[in-house]
């Protein structure tokens, strides 16, 4: 048998071990003195931080200071080390939560997805006041808008003309980029139209003798003249009978969209000289485009109508917004002269 040979053990310094402890302690404490004031302030209150395209540095500092102070948007640059002139690379909208911390918000700026702009659209009597209201809110001027709705070719592209512009704008709410061009927009609210007007729709359109356009234009008329749901088929209908017997629309609200004057409760003579094509009482057909913008539920209400006789309506002289419908003109006289009296009586000029 071998004898074995006495192995020497390698003797481990004590004081080595204590001097890596101490350092790894002493570093741990650094980064959590130099970390602290990255982790324990808090957003004060939710806040919505848009980069600008053309943004810097300065322009970012300032946006956070607007909401949160110098002192925390100083951390938050300090963390999240932008070139100087490169941080309009992180275009967009982002959502600051309460209570987020500099670190959080460097990492929401710098690697996180842009928060989406709500844009709702409901009732709008004005395509003007729509993209003023929608370039308000996303990171586009007014005038960029406009010239996309007004070319023909884009327009074509969900058979509709550029006067008809706002039927493409169907009451809806539209999750947008506030980083969203105008041709982007225009597809995202022209992809909602296509899908409401499916094979479907078309088919009764077409059965009612109407485009998707006409229906729009109908269905906004419509929605002027009331709000009272169950009435939106009946006065829908009454209108088409209107068209297919070549008379005059014969609408007030067309008449106060034509002055661009919606506080007229009373329509009068002097109103209904209006040169305007959307003056349904001085010309013939549909107005060349909506009144307003209008929604599903409109659409499908004078779809699936029922058939009527009705040429002539008038409101209710109890001013319940809804109306009194006739088929001859004697009936009609009658519902006239009474809420005539009505609007006598309450002084309404």
């Amino acid at each position: 048998m071998t004898p074995r040979k006495n192995v020497k053990k390698k003797t481990e310094v004590p004081g080595r071990k204590i001097y890596i402890l101490s350092g790894l302690a002493i570093a741990l404490i650094a980064l959590m003195i130099w970390g602290f004031p990255y982790v324990m302030a808090q957003t004060p209150r939710e806040a919505l931080i848009r980069i600008p395209a053309t943004a810097n540095q300065k322009t970012l500092t300032d946006s956070l200071s607007k909401y949160y102070g110098d002192k925390f948007a100083s951390k938050v640059i300090g963390i999240s080390r932008f070139p100087k002139d490169s941080v309009g690379l992180r275009h967009g909208s982002y959502l600051i939560p309460e209570g987020s911390n500099p670190l959080s918000v460097s990492r929401r700026l710098t690697h996180g997805a842009q928060t989406p702009v709500t844009v709702t659209i409901n009732g709008f009597r004005s395509l003007d006041n729509l993209i003023q209201r929608i370039s308000a809110k996303l990171d586009f001027p007014a005038d960029s808008l406009r010239a996309v709705l007004a070319d023909s070719t884009v327009m074509a592209e969900y058979g509709l003309r550029p006067e008809q512009a706002l039927a493409l704008f169907a009451d809806d709410s539209y999750q947008l980029y506030w980083t969203a061009s105008p041709r982007e927009v225009v597809k995202k609210i022209g992809s909602n139209y296509l899908s409401i007007w499916n094979k479907e729709r078309k088919d009764k359109a077409a059965a009612l003798g109407l485009t998707p356009a006409e229906v729009m234009i109908i269905c906004s008329i419509t929605d002027e003249e009331t709000n009272a749901k169950a009435e939106k088929g009946t006065i829908g209908r009454l209108y088409i009978n209107r068209l297919r017997k070549g008379m005059k629309l014969q609408s007030d609200p067309t008449v106060r969209f034509a002055l661009n004057d919606f506080t007229i409760r009373r329509v009068k003579g002097e109103h209904l000289k209006a040169d305007s094509p959307y003056n349904t009482y001085r010309y013939a057909g549909l107005p060349p485009g909506p009144i307003r913008t209008t929604g599903k539920a409109t659409i499908d209400s004078v779809l699936n109508s029922d058939p009527n006789d009705y040429i002539f309506m008038c409101a209710k002289e109890d001013f319940s917004g809804t109306h009194n419908f006739a088929v001859t003109f004697e009936e009609h006289q009658e519902n006239a002269r009474r809420y005539q009296k009505a609007l006598d009586e309450r002084g309404i000029k």
